[in-house]
């Protein structure tokens, strides 16, 4: 906890939100890119200790809450079948799809099974040759290169009885398409530390230069975060538009370059649909010609599956960052933890299930939300 403490400290809080106050003479919207993010901002209360000027809109950043209802439904279609082990984190096992979530299948006699590693799936292949076992693999550029491994490790063991359902999705193009949007308010990104540890700041730079965006590379704890905000509105209030790093501790330049290269054997780009945004091109990533034998969607034809949203539900809104979560009707009321309608409010990274966690519940007058 010390190091963790060094990152809490309210003073040097306080200080870095007088600072930002005494620079902010305009009204700035800023979008944090990370649910990891969202749920530092709202537990410590970040958004209602700044300045009214500054609007701190939540994005898209929950890979449990991107991932599109069709594949919430392929992934239920395949658990159900007996000879199926499904194995996935415990985050997917509440969400939502059309009619049923996994913890529904596993409780009509799915063999739905938790794991804590892509490779804990591989071995359990292994050591069921007589099952097909299948991994759901989602998530953005953090928990991509573990997935690749698992699939290039399937590979080099020769096992035909091991798959992925694969549903990972990519930040930049995210980024691009919230800014072409015409109804975007961002002025400014704080970028997914964990995941630039990952990939890097080098694929931020067309996006600096393309849109005239300042995008700050920010860490997870509250001085983390007040730093990233502090950079961004420096560069906002001087007319700059730069790529930054306040989370230079972790991320460097060129990220982790083995990782990359994992990633650039297993993976190749695809365009992407995105739960409550839609498609975005090549977004995500999808396994290469070489491994299409580990493809669970081709491996069980489940290509095409018919899906129903919910009416009630906005949180494909509250991803855009047009809405906060407590500005929806069922937030709260007929959508709760326990009867979620959408993944923002089962995610651990979901800005809904932030917001009911922590108690904002009521949007009051000249609150930032």
């Amino acid at each position: 906890m010390k190091y963790l403490d060094e990152f809490r400290d309210p003073e040097l809080a306080q200080r870095l939100l007088d600072e930002i106050r005494a620079m902010t003479t305009r009204r700035w919207a800023i979008m944090e890119v990370c649910g990891g993010q969202t749920h530092s901002i709202i537990r410590n209360g970040i958004d209602q200790l700044l300045p009214d000027a500054i609007e701190l809109i939540h994005g898209p950043g929950c890979p449990v809450c991107v991932t599109p209802l069709a594949i919430i439904d392929k992934a239920l279609a395949i658990a159900a079948r007996p000879e199926v082990i499904f194995c996935s984190f415990g985050d997917m096992l509440r969400v939502p799809g059309s009619e049923r979530d996994l913890f529904q299948v596993k409780s009509q006699g799915g063999d739905v099974r938790i794991v804590y590693s892509p490779l804990d799936a591989v071995r359990l292949a292994q050591a069921n040759p007589d099952r097909e076992v299948v991994f759901f693999g989602i998530g953005f550029e953090t928990t991509a290169p573990a997935n690749a491994m698992a699939v290039f490790q399937a590979k080099q063991l020769g096992l035909t009885n091991f798959s992925m359902l694969v549903s990972h999705v990519l930040v930049p193009p995210a980024i691009a398409a919230i800014m072409e949007s015409p109804t975007n308010r961002v002025r400014a990104f704080l970028a997914a530390g964990h995941v630039c540890s990952v990939m890097g700041a080098w694929q931020y730079e067309p996006l600096v230069a393309r849109y005239r965006v300042p995008i700050v590379i920010t860490g997870f704890e509250p001085l983390d975060v007040l730093l990233g905000i502090k950079m961004a509105v420096c560069q906002l209030e001087e007319g700059r538009a730069e790529l930054e790093n306040a989370y230079a501790r972790a991320v460097q330049p060129a990220g982790n370059q083995a990782a990359q290269r994992m990633l650039l054997e297993v993976f190749e780009p695809t365009d992407r649909a995105w739960r409550g945004i839609g498609e975005i091109p090549q977004s995500g990533w999808r396994l290469r010609e070489p491994y299409h034998a580990y493809d669970a969607e081709r491996k069980f034809a489940v290509g095409h599956i018919d899906t129903h949203e919910s009416p009630l539900c906005r949180s494909g809104e509250v991803l855009q960052g047009k809405i906060k979560p407590n500005e929806c009707a069922a937030f709260g009321v007929t959508c709760t933890p326990r009867t979620p309608l959408g993944a923002t409010m089962v995610s651990s990274e979901g800005a809904c299930a932030a917001y009911y966690q922590y108690g904002r519940f009521v949007t009051l007058e000249g609150e930032n939300n």
